[in-house]
């Protein structure tokens, strides 16, 4: 019975992995920007000693949904949304480069612009800083634009140009901050023909009904596993005692 026991015990391990998963993209439904974790199962034989006579479950993340979400017009001139593929690109509080493409920026007291969870976004030679203004633009090429404190309308000055790139997705790995790193951890270089939508933001593309879906057939099958195991024990303790008889 320990086959059974450990197959079925395995498998009820497995079921609450994947279930986390998707409720983890189930509550990021909302969120600016994100991008779904794609779950998968399959067979993982065990190989010891002798033969390999038991095959065990495995949840796993084989990648990311990179496809977009849909756009909604807000009309805040510091929120931006990706035109197509790419990534802006911020910096994180450990000082290294990642990529995101949740667009909802704001100036802090200091005058940097920043994401909507505290990482600031590069610009050409770093993080972008604007000094006093009375209005900041940001065009379809992620370059920004001001108008200085005390101007009249008419008096526009570039400040900078958002860090916009487009490495390959099967080169990027996503880390539990939801952001985006290249494997090799190097930087990816400027990338012209990314555009952005002004005034915008991307919503998730997390689709809720799938996810409550699979949240279903996962507890199902979480069920099944933990009644196997049940099994294995009334059958374990029949034998023990026609044993004893």
């Amino acid at each position: 019975m320990d086959r059974m026991i450990f197959l079925a015990m395995n498998a009820a391990r497995q079921m609450m992995n994947g279930q986390a998963q998707a409720a983890n993209n189930l509550a990021n439904a909302s969120t600016t920007g994100f991008k779904a974790d794609l779950e998968a199962y399959r067979s993982m034989p065990l190989f010891g000693d002798g033969e390999p006579t038991r095959v065990f479950s495995m949840a796993e993340r084989p990648g990311v949904d990179f496809s977009a979400g849909s756009l909604e017009q807000t009309g805040n001139n510091l929120d931006v949304a990706i035109n197509g593929d790419g990534f802006i690109a911020v910096r994180t509080a450990d000082g290294k480069e990642a990529y995101t493409r949740a667009g909802e920026l704001h100036l802090d007291a200091a005058g940097q612009l920043m994401t909507a969870h505290g990482e600031q976004v590069l610009g050409n030679g770093g993080p972008i800083a604007l000094p006093p203004l009375n209005s900041v633009l940001i065009g379809n090429d992620g370059t920004i634009s001001m108008r200085p404190l005390g101007q009249d309308a008419n008096t526009l000055a570039q400040v900078d140009r958002i860090k916009l790139v487009k490495p390959n997705v099967t080169d990027l790995v996503k880390g539990s901050d939801g952001l985006f790193r290249l494997k090799t951890g190097l930087e990816a270089p400027i990338d012209a023909t990314v555009g952005v939508v002004s005034g915008a933001l991307e919503h998730s593309n997390v689709n809720p009904v799938a996810e409550m879906i699979s949240m279903i057939e996962t507890s199902r099958q979480y069920e099944l596993a933990v009644k196997a195991m049940s099994t294995a024990q009334t059958i374990d303790a029949d034998g023990a005692r026609l044993l004893r008889l």
